[in-house]
């Protein structure tokens, strides 16, 4: 009987020590069912730490091609693998009204008419407002470009990966 008790107590403490030993590798992470969104602020301080490249997702609340982004670009296995891979991606509401500070700068929103828009966004889209709008930059926070308009997955994709090797 002290041996069954021995033995069964063993097996529990290798058991324990074999979940616990498993903890979710980034891989988990990056072959996950939907991208990892990031504030700007979360994906600069990671970027600090990890030389990704950033991928921001310029949006309004109003913009119908931005939801359609969402609802069928961005749940593409391909896109979600491939960005989840390279970049820190993040969703930047162009008409938010918090200060941001990038790169040294103070940005605000301005009004102007019934909306208006955060001058980083504006500068980031090269002084334009389309939507949506994705601004790519590199691990020092420089443009590799932009990529305009609605974009069905496997577009999207080669546009993407095309900005990413120049």
């Amino acid at each position: 009987m002290k041996n069954l008790l021995l033995f069964s107590t063993i097996g529990m403490v290798i058991l324990s020590i074999t979940f616990l030993g498993f903890k979710a590798s980034p891989t988990t992470e990056i072959n996950s069912s939907e991208i990892k969104w990031y504030t700007l602020e979360e994906a600069l301080a990671a970027q600090e730490k990890n030389d990704k490249k950033i991928f921001i997702d310029m949006y309004t609340d109003w913009c119908k091609w931005c939801k359609v982004m969402d609802q069928k670009t961005f749940t593409d296995k391909e896109v979600i693998q491939y960005m989840n891979e390279n970049f820190y991606a993040v969703k930047f509401n162009a008409e938010q009204k918090e200060a941001i500070t990038f790169k040294g700068k103070k940005y605000d929103f301005v009004q102007s008419g019934r909306r208006g828009i955060h001058t980083l966004a504006y500068e980031l889209m090269d002084r334009s407002a389309s939507y949506p709008s994705f601004v790519l930059l590199d691990e020092n926070l420089n443009s590799l470009g932009q990529i305009k308009g609605y974009k069905a997955p496997t577009q999207f994709l080669s546009i993407l990966k095309n900005k990413v090797t120049m």
